[in-house]
Formats: structure tokens, C-alpha cells, sequence
């Protein structure tokens, strides 16, 4: 059982220097330092490992990450977002539940072009909560909508967190992208459906108001004008990528390069704006690129030491069929949901579960998508999901943490149904990229 010893090393080593407060992608560059240089052979091992590392960070596949950061970061920034919201509230007029629909709306919108659940929660929560809660609604019905939205970041391209898991499985970028779109819509979907049979239960936990009625020609100006410019830009680039017209680099560039045009079409690009939006995706690259290159050296590791063969020998050696393995691995990501942040969970799963995978013939890119699913359900999964603590810190005064974890169950039960629907029907996912 010498890959037994090799698996407890390793993981033992980032388990304790996590544990004393080290940060993740340190914990993991320090880890594998201690295995390359007790199963690489010393020093020699150590610098071997490091040079492989350093290739790691050269891959074009990367390019999208900076750039979808970015894309999102100035849409957040030059207040284009705030600007899509209020058209589609306006849009909705007096609709039961409308501030509600307008959070799944504009969130699915600003989660599309940001990429970034923890940004798109904090916005929507610190813009949406107080609105509702002014106007009467009730816990579940503001906080609930923007949990569930803020996740539909992590499958609706651009994802830059689908580019990075895209990256440390070695998969194809573009087709993960594309396969999320399909199912990411279909989410949403959901997400309206709930909404809606939870303001037929409870007429009282959405209050009606009056609303200033506008015209047929005011609400074609307002669509025009604050809505198609901002999805535009994404239906275009994932339209091009689609099609085989860009790579998802270059796609990148150009939503990138989308985002600003239109914010100097809409004379919001201050320079004030820019540097705050190229130092907030400045930041969260650099924390990707190191997770790439612990990534990348820890799954050579394993490899090397024997753990990887040994782990996927003695896990395949159960009499358990590839569904049930399927449902032990989703369980186990739900489970270090409780306790981890995503990035986290991806370092130490991906290089034991995407081999793990391929053994039991799953198609890959499927696979990805079961399992950036796994990690939006987890953003919400108590007691310690991230989206939870997001929340709280934006949550009017005295809301709890039971009201949280209330709110989020029937968005959670809504991801998991979308689970289920790609275990019966993969085409789901794999229609689009097949194209």
C-alpha cells in the first residue's frame, strides 16, 4: 500500500499547512516541494518539478482567465450593470414578485458577462436586498433569488472558473464553455419557475406596489438601449466561438474590447473606472496562475509517487457501477463544499477525479460540467458555503444565518434537479459542442 503512503503525505502536508493558516496555493507549492523531494530524488527533483510548473503557466488555454476578469470587471465598474437592471425592472411593471424575477434576470445577465459568483452576489445583494426588503418582500424572496443567481456564474459562459478547471483537466476550453449555455439557460429557467410557484403560495412574501406605467415605445427605447448593448456582447462572443470563428482567447479579447467600447459609447470609462477594474482582475489572476502551477506539479506528483494509479486501482476495484461512482464523487464535492472554497476543492479533486473518469468512461467535457455544477451547488451548501458569507456581510441588520440557509434550499434543489436531467439526458450538454 505504498500509494496509500504517498496519497496521506501529500494530501497531509496542504491539510496541515491550510490548517495553520498558510494560503492555499502556498500550501500546495510548499507540498509539493516536500514530495518531489522525497519521491523525485532531492534537489534534482525539486527544480525538475519547478521547471514543469513554470511550463504549466505557458499555455495558450490560460489567455481567457485575465481577460473574461477583465471583461467583467470594468461591466461592474463603469456602472453598465446597474444600468441593465433598472431597464428590466422597469420593463417588468407590475409583475407579483418583480423585484424578485428582475434579480434572475439581470443577475443571469451580469453573471454571464462578470464570471464571478462572489462579485455578482456582493452586487446584487448590496443593490437588490434593500430595495425589497423597503418594499415588504419577505427573507426568502430577496435573498434566495441572488444565491442561486450568483451561481449561474460558474456554468454560463464567459466562466473564467470553467477556463481554469477546463485547464488543470486538460480539456478543451471552447467546448466546455459552450456546453454550459444549454443547461445554464435551463437553470434559470428554474430558478423564475420557483419564484413564481413561491408568490402563488404566499401572495404577502412579494407585496404589490405602484409602478410608473411606460409606454410601448419607451420600453423598445429601454430595451434597446440598456439591455440588448450589454447581452449583445455575450451572445456575440459565444456566437463566434460557436460557429469556429475565434478561439476562446480571442473571443475573450473581443468581450473584452465589447465591454469597453460600450462603456465609452455610454461616456462611463473613467480612468478612475479602468484602474480599479485592471487591478481587481490583476489580483484574481495572479491567484489563478499560482493555483495552475500547484495544480499542475501536484498532479505529476501523484502520478509519480503511484498515488493516482493506486487511488483509481483500489476505487474502480469496488462492484459499484459508473452512475454510483458518479453520485460517491458529486457527494464527496458537496461534502468539501461545507468546509472549502471552490479553487481549493478543484486542486485536490481534479487530479484524482478527472483519471477517476476516464476509466469509467465518462466523456469528459460531460464530466466538467457535472462537476462545476457540483462546485455552484456547493457555493450555497451550508453551513459554511462562500455565497452564504457573502451574503451576510451585504444582508440588511439583523438577518440571520438560518434565514440565509432557508432561502437557499429551494435554489439548491433547483440545481440538483439540473443534475439529475443531465444524468438521464446528456445531450443536454453535449448537443451544443458536438456541433
Amino acid at each position: 500500500m505504498e500509494w496509500v503512503e504517498a496519497l496521506a503525505l501529500l494530501l497531509g502536508s496542504i491539510m496541515l499547512l491550510m490548517a495553520l493558516g498558510m494560503p492555499v496555493a502556498l500550501a500546495f507549492l510548499a507540498a509539493n516541494i516536500i514530495g518531489a523531494w522525497v519521491y523525485m530524488g532531492g534537489e534534482r527533483g525539486v527544480v525538475q518539478l519547478l521547471n514543469n510548473g513554470l511550463g504549466s503557466l505557458t499555455s495558450f488555454a490560460l489567455v481567457p482567465i485575465p481577460l473574461f476578469l477583465l471583461m467583467g470587471e470594468v461591466f461592474f465598474h463603469t456602472g453598465l450593470g446597474g444600468r441593465m437592471f433598472n431597464a428590466i425592472d422597469r420593463l417588468l411593471g407590475r409583475l407579483p414578485g418583480r423585484l424578485s424575477y428582475v434579480t434572475v434576470l439581470g443577475g443571469t445577465g451580469f453573471s454571464t458577462l462578470s464570471g464571478s459568483s462572489m462579485g455578482s452576489t456582493a452586487l446584487l445583494g448590496s443593490l437588490m436586498v434593500p430595495e425589497m426588503t423597503a418594499r415588504g418582500y419577505k427573507k426568502y424572496m430577496s435573498i434566495g433569488p441572488i444565491l442561486g443567481t450568483g451561481g449561474l456564474a460558474i456554468i454560463i459562459p464567459p466562466s473564467a472558473l470553467a477556463v481554469l478547471l477546463a485547464t488543470l483537466a486538460k480539456i478543451d476550453v471552447g467546448a466546455l464553455l459552450i456546453a454550459g449555455i444549454v443547461p445554464g439557460l435551463v437553470l434559470a429557467g428554474f430558478y423564475l419557475a420557483t419564484i413564481w410557484i413561491q408568490t402563488r403560495i404566499d401572495p404577502a412574501a412579494a407585496p404589490a406596489y405602484e409602478v410608473e406605467s411606460i409606454s410601448a415605445a419607451q420600453k423598445a427605447l429601454l430595451i434597446l438601449r440598456d439591455v440588448v448593448p450589454m447581452v449583445g456582447v455575450m451572445v456575440i462572443i459565444v456566437a463566434m466561438m460557436v460557429g469556429g470563428i475565434v478561439t476562446p482567447s480571442e473571443a475573450a479579447a473581443f468581450g473584452a474590447l465589447g465591454v469597453m467600447i460600450l462603456a465609452a459609447v455610454f461616456r462611463c470609462l473613467t480612468w478612475e473606472a479602468l484602474k480599479r477594474s485592471v487591478v481587481g482582475a490583476l489580483k484574481v489572476t495572479l491567484m489563478a496562475y499560482l493555483i495552475v502551477f500547484g495544480s499542475a506539479t501536484f498532479s505529476q506528483l501523484l502520478a509519480f509517487s503511484g498515488a493516482s494509479s493506486g487511488l483509481i486501482g483500489w476505487a474502480t476495484g469496488f462492484e459499484l457501477s459508473p452512475i454510483w461512482m458518479l453520485l460517491v464523487m458529486f457527494g464527496v464535492l458537496l461534502v468539501l463544499g461545507m468546509f472549502m472554497e471552490q479553487i481549493s476543492m478543484m486542486l485536490l479533486t481534479v487530479p484524482i477525479f478527472f483519471p477517476l473518469a476516464q476509466s469509467l468512461g465518462f466523456d469528459p467535457i460531460w464530466f466538467a460540467l457535472i462537476m462545476l455544477l457540483a462546485l455552484e451547488i456547493s457555493f450555497t451548501t451550508p453551513p459554511f458555503g462562500l455565497l452564504l458569507f457573502v451574503m451576510k456581510g451585504v444582508a440588511p441588520t439583523g438577518t440571520t444565518m438560518r434565514e440565509i440557509y432557508t432561502s437557499a434550499i429551494p435554489f439548491i434543489l433547483c440545481s440538483l434537479l439540473l443534475v439529475a436531467l443531465l444524468i438521464l439526458f446528456p445531450p443536454l450538454a453535449l448537443w451544443l459542442p458536438g456541433l
